[in-house]
């Protein structure tokens, strides 16, 4: 299968010490479509920040290269390495 380029937004909340914790991704169907959702995300009621992303790679392999950050919005933290 070739490869498939995947869109996400997800949302940044804060835990009980007061630090950013992703929330659940949301797939989008575009990169426009992931970053106007994740800029919503950013200003829902709880949400500290949110981040706009892509991934692609090969899903019948389970292949896929590191995620790319379309963009950042609020309070998300520097280090995003886990997505």
């Amino acid at each position: 299968m070739a490869d498939v380029t995947y869109y996400v937004a997800m949302p940044f909340l804060q835990d009980d010490t007061g630090s950013p914790v992703a929330g659940a991704a949301e797939e989008c169907q575009s990169s426009s479509g992931a970053l106007r959702r994740a800029e919503a995300l950013s200003h829902g009621a709880g949400c500290v920040g949110a981040v706009a992303f892509s991934r692609t790679g090969d899903p019948m392999v389970g292949e896929f290269s590191d995620a790319q950050l379309l963009r950042k919005f609020g309070q998300v933290p520097d280090d995003l390495s886990g997505l």
